[in-house]
């Protein structure tokens, strides 16, 4: 049988940045209690999270890669929202952060994880801020909580072998 490596939902030795926008906030702050509850209820002790704030999302990826490159984080979570608007400025920031950031994560020696919401309208910002679709602040930090123990598991994979 084939062996399955995946990371677990337990609290990891190290700390976690979140890093979010305050433009829009009415929806970034939901965002950031949500991850902050996710990793508190997951075992991770408050005082191993710390906050950072951009002005806006665009903002973010260039934070995320410091802080990422710092090497006193096991883990960054990215939290930001665009909404659509009548200009195409919403694709130029949506595409950019989306790409910043996954860059970012391909190459950072920490877990990075993308909690950035792209919505057209508000209506759908709100529902994944908390009410219809979940938090998807609070499904970003699990990923990285995830991807922390995940790559944690792959070190001592590679250290049996």
């Amino acid at each position: 049988m084939a062996r399955v490596i995946e990371g677990l939902l337990t609290p990891p030795q190290g700390r976690f940045a979140l890093c979010v926008s305050r433009f829009n906030s009415f929806i970034t702050e939901p965002l950031l209690h949500g991850a902050q509850d996710a990793l508190v209820r997951h075992g991770v002790a408050d005082a191993d999270i710390d906050v950072f704030r951009v002005p806006g999302t665009f903002e973010l990826p260039g934070l995320v890669r410091r802080v990422a490159e710092g090497g006193q984080y096991a883990g960054v979570v990215a939290l930001g929202c665009v909404l659509r608007g009548g200009t195409p400025h919403f694709e130029y920031v949506a595409g950019e952060v989306s790409k910043g950031i996954g860059q970012i994560a391909l190459t950072a020696p920490c877990a990075v994880s993308f909690g950035v919401l792209t919505c057209d309208t508000l209506e759908q910002a709100i529902d994944r801020a908390g009410v219809k679709a979940g938090n998807k602040g609070a499904d970003a930090a699990m990923a990285c909580l995830e991807m922390v123990n995940l790559y944690a598991r792959l070190a001592e994979v590679g250290k049996k072998r």
